[in-house]
């Protein structure tokens, strides 16, 4: 039994640290910085026509600045048409759709009469347009002019069949959970950017904003959160190749209030366990290049709320006998009391901000494979609340 404990702590500490320290060092260390694609569209040649798909709910604060970022671009308005689709919104969202399309006949609004939800939104329009390439696009990120090209421009090589963009993460402050967030996502797009270097894969699109063939688009499945995984591990188990385009930069508000990222992360948990049993053949052969990559920073990362636990467990049923693991138990308990501490009177001190923010994210990650277990009814969803006026 003491051996068993032992094993079982530092098996646990290990994979811990394989998915959030070994393999991001790994990677980002290891990995050529030298590979170009050679084989992209010019500026002066033919481009293909794009549709971009947004599922709007209550946008009325940041739609008008999101469509007129989409339509003041470098890429030809000709080949371009903007989908929009109003869940229900109860707001002025559809007024101010009502009113750009006046002045903008390539931008098309697509009412919902009951709440859908983003994915059943997404398919909708999917099914619509006509284009070769879908843009999805979340209603608060912002585009710059070169934003479309950069995105599109990889499509002339015909191995790739998706383009993920360079969500950089913006807010008015860092109170809040802000600074923590917008370092993760800087970290995570690096880890993006030498996957892609290393293997032509990405460990999932953000879903603010990606590229992909028209073909290479996937219905998601009814009451499925994260479809931008869905359809990234679908081009995945295509055998196609996927971009991470530094290049294509977008800008989006991050969300200062933990309670507002507590439930985004909750319904991420949600989507990931939906998403791992979905694409569970694509963990094998493990030395294959995308299968360990999933394994390492998704699936462990998924798992890691049960890592602390085993690890507290161990800990403390290991240190009836010694003070070494009674030392560890102790600090455990302790670091698992930071998000309370801080939610009382905040940390000043960074390290601290980001052991607190560690620990209040597994948290919403154990709850949300708790009610991915009992059954996902709906995946209708209530946006983040923005941090814009």
């Amino acid at each position: 039994m003491f051996s068993f404990l032992i094993i079982l702590f530092f098996s646990s500490v290990f994979l811990i640290l394989q998915s959030y320290l070994l393999y991001p060092l790994w990677i980002l260390l290891s990995t050529s910085k030298s590979k170009k694609n050679d084989i992209l569209y010019l500026s002066n040649e033919e481009l293909p026509t794009l549709g971009i798909l947004i599922a709007a709910y209550n946008e009325e604060k940041i739609i008008k600045e999101k469509i007129i970022s989409v339509l003041k671009t470098t890429y030809p308005l000709s080949k371009i048409t903007v989908y929009v689709g109003s869940d229900a919104s109860t707001d002025g969202t559809d007024q101010i759709i009502t009113d750009l399309i006046k002045e903008n006949k390539n931008l098309n609004l697509i009412k919902f009469g009951g709440r859908t939800g983003k994915a059943n939104i997404i398919n909708a329009l999917a099914q619509q347009a006509k284009e070769e390439i879908f843009i999805l696009t979340d209603a608060n990120v912002i585009f710059k002019e070169d934003t479309l090209f950069n995105l599109v421009r990889h499509f002339k090589d015909q191995k790739f069949a998706q383009v993920c963009a360079n969500i950089i993460k913006v807010s008015n402050s860092d109170k809040g959970i802000a600074k923590q967030e917008k370092s993760y996502i800087v970290f995570e797009n690096k880890i993006k950017y030498a996957e892609y270097m290393r293997w032509n894969v990405v460990m999932g699109a953000e879903g603010g904003c990606y590229a992909i063939r028209k073909e290479f688009y996937a219905p998601v499945p009814k009451n499925f959160f994260m479809d931008d995984f869905y359809i990234t591990m679908n081009v995945i188990e295509k055998g196609k190749k996927i971009v991470f385009d530094k290049e294509a930069i977008c800008y989006e508000d991050v969300p200062t209030q933990a309670n507002e990222e507590f439930k985004r992360k909750v319904r991420i948990s949600i989507g990931n366990f939906q998403n791992l049993f979905r694409y569970k053949k694509l963990l094998l052969p493990f030395w294959k290049g995308s299968a360990f990559a999933f394994w390492s920073h998704k699936v462990l990362r998924w798992l890691t709320p049960f890592f602390l636990i085993f690890c507290l467990v161990s800990a403390g049923l290991l240190s009836f006998g010694s003070s070494f693991f009674l030392g560890l138990f102790i600090a455990q308990i302790l670091l698992l009391l930071f998000p309370l501490m801080d939610s009382v009177s905040p940390f000043r001190i960074a390290l601290f901000k980001f052991i607190s923010h560690f620990y209040f994210m597994n948290l919403a990650l154990l709850k949300g494979f708790f009610m991915f277990a009992k059954g996902v009814e709906t995946s209708i969803w209530q946006p983040t609340k923005r941090n814009v006026e």
